[in-house]
């Protein structure tokens, strides 16, 4: 019962839409990019303040890692298999949260945010 689950329960829904979200981000253009981090000052609530750290790049899925590209450098890579990944409400940009290859395996949340182009 329990494999049946797995193939077509929730949790492989959600790892197909998942999976999805990824495959859509691959090769967009991306306006700037922001790491979110806890707020000094040792304040009780959950806040978080938005750094910027990068503009003008793109995200690139490649061999099973997401890879942040701006200002001629990587910002963040992740693999896809360990990478949370939610598009904002706005659907103006993307949250991902994952360990952070390029940095040591350190857990980073960041925030792309995309270009948009007049067609």
């Amino acid at each position: 019962m329990k494999l049946l689950s797995k193939l077509f329960g929730r949790r492989a829904k959600d790892e197909a839409i998942r999976r999805e979200l990824i495959k859509k981000l691959d090769g967009r253009a991306i306006k700037y990019v922001v790491e979110r981090l806890p707020k000094s000052g040792g304040a009780s609530d959950d806040s978080v303040e938005e750094i910027v750290i990068g503009r003008s790049g793109a995200l690139i899925v490649k061999d099973g890692v997401l890879i942040v590209f701006a200002d001629g450098k990587v910002l963040f890579r992740a693999a896809t298999d360990e990478l949370q990944a939610s598009e904002l409400m706005s659907l103006e940009g993307v949250i991902l949260t994952a360990p952070d290859i390029e940095h040591g395996g350190k857990l980073r949340t960041v925030v792309a945010y995309y270009t948009y182009f007049m067609k």
